[in-house]
């Protein structure tokens, strides 16, 4: 894994976990989701879960993350159906966690970003492995928590 996080560093440089808000609320104020998004870049690991040739690990960036799926930049494009093996990488203080799952693309286009990646894609997952639906829980928890914080200080510094 040490090699992985180290090809990652080199392509995107030492950036911790990045979160934006980003709303998701419909046009009264009220979630519509039931599995809300959050904001959140993390490194990515895909490979397909049959390869045809050879297992060839794309790097990513995941945009923003549900308990049921995860909007991904990638630098190849991936056909819609297609079943990956996903790894998203996190920091949590000094540790290094991964969150390990079997995702399905449910749609895929170009990215309009204009950089490293060209592609974006929606993954579904499909199963976990023990124990990192918990960790993924967790995870958008912390998050959640910080935007709420985030928007309760926003909130109250306007008259």
């Amino acid at each position: 894994m040490y090699k992985r996080l180290k090809k990652f560093l080199a392509i995107f440089g030492s950036r911790r976990e990045r979160a934006y808000p980003q709303s998701q609320k419909g046009s009264f104020g009220v979630e519509r989701r039931r599995y809300p998004r959050i904001s959140l870049e993390l490194p990515l690991d895909c490979s397909y879960v049959n390869p045809v040739d050879d297992e060839e690990i794309y790097s990513g960036m995941t945009a923003n993350v549900s308990e049921v799926g995860v909007l991904v930049y990638l630098p190849q494009a991936i056909a819609i159906g297609a079943l990956l093996k996903t790894e998203i990488l996190s920091i949590g203080g000094l540790e290094l966690n991964t969150i390990k799952a079997i995702a399905k693309v449910v749609w895929s286009d170009l990215a309009a970003n204009g950089g490293w990646a060209k592609y974006r894609c929606g993954l579904e997952f499909q199963s976990f492995s023990k124990g990192d639906l918990h960790k993924l829980k967790i995870l958008l928890k912390r998050w959640k928590k910080l935007y709420d914080k985030i928007a309760d200080n926003v909130s109250g510094s306007h008259p």
